[in-house]
């Protein structure tokens, strides 16, 4: 499992108020592009208040090597 805490810092540090979700039930203990890839980012609600999600990152600021670099920070 990812070093989620080191994550959601660098998902910060990249863009403040980027919504997203990540369920990690992997056996990498480092961020990997497929992994990457697998996140959920919140777009919006519904009328009902659910989170609109996909998985198109649409921050251009946030990348898996941007991600990668700043982990590797912490």
């Amino acid at each position: 499992m990812i070093d989620l805490d080191k994550f959601t810092k660098a998902m910060q540090t990249l863009k403040s108020d980027a919504q997203w979700s990540l369920i990690d039930d992997t056996n990498e203990t480092s961020l990997t592009e497929e992994l990457f890839n697998d996140i959920d980012w919140v777009t919006g609600a519904d009328s009902n208040g659910v989170a609109i999600t996909t998985k198109t990152n649409p921050h251009s600021e946030i990348t898996y090597l941007k991600t990668k670099t700043e982990m590797d920070k912490l």
